[in-house]
């Protein structure tokens, strides 16, 4: 991680998400609705605190980024975050309303390779308490190839920051990006792992994930095909997002 990334992350997770890697959003999307994306799930604290997003892959599973459980204890350490600050909010467009269920996690599942977002292996499944009706996103296919072909339109979902510096948005927003091929991000990212990561975005920057959704889904042909790890800022030019590779977990996930 470039020390810009670095010092942004560790500025906006001691002032708005508690937890200890970056967090992101949407930057140049538009609004959305958890209507037409059921499975598009926020993490927050029991008050409501927005700390992260998710995915819905089963009635009481949720995929989101490894970093997403940790946070940071005063003294800035990182530290696993404790279940029971946290909750699942489903069906819930506005997070300023009471639509839909807030549900417990009762177990959390990370990667054993998991040390920090740059390093990759971002990925963690989440147990819920209780089973909900809303409908699951597919996965990608382990193996799966084509979802990550350069070009590909990817669709990107959370809540949070529209731009840097900006407050969060409380209601739910989209934005599509292409996924860029593994030179190019080789080449934009020196910690770039083509094995376990992907990257998307516009060379002139503009739209992109951004503070306050990390674990939020990147959807390609109507299959979750990545969540959202970490990025330099929000939207600025020759920055690429990067997200977890979900193929290369699939078996890991077992799902």
């Amino acid at each position: 991680m470039r020390t810009s990334r670095v010092l942004l992350v560790l500025a906006l997770t001691a002032a708005v998400a508690g937890v200890s890697a970056p967090a992101r959003a949407i930057v140049g999307g538009r609004p959305a609705d958890t209507a037409d994306h059921p499975w598009t799930v926020a993490l927050t604290t029991p008050s409501g605190q927005l700390f992260c997003g998710g995915a819905l892959v089963a009635p009481d599973r949720v995929v989101t980024a490894a970093h997403c459980t940790r946070e940071r204890t005063p003294v800035g350490t990182a530290e696993a975050r404790p279940l029971a600050r946290m909750r699942v909010v489903v069906g819930r467009t506005d997070l300023r309303g009471d639509s839909g269920e807030s549900v417990p996690v009762s177990a959390v599942r990370v990667h054993p390779g998991f040390r920090e977002a740059i390093s990759g292996d971002d990925v963690a499944v989440l147990v819920l308490a209780r089973p909900v009706a809303a409908r699951p996103v597919p996965l990608v296919e382990e193996g799966d190839t084509a979802s990550y072909a350069p070009g590909t339109p990817a669709s990107v979902l959370g809540w949070g920051r529209t731009a840097e510096g900006t407050p969060p948005s409380p209601v739910l927003r989209e934005v599509v990006v292409p996924v860029l091929g593994d030179d190019e991000c080789r080449a934009e990212i020196s910690s770039y792992r083509a094995d376990g990561m992907t990257c998307a975005g516009y060379p002139e920057g503009g739209r992109d994930a951004c503070e306050g959704d990390s674990g939020g889904p990147l959807v390609v042909g109507g299959r979750l095909a990545g969540v959202v790890s970490w990025g330099t800022g929000c939207a600025r030019a020759g920055e690429p997002g990067v997200y977890t590779r979900l193929a290369s977990y699939r078996r890991w996930l077992g799902l």
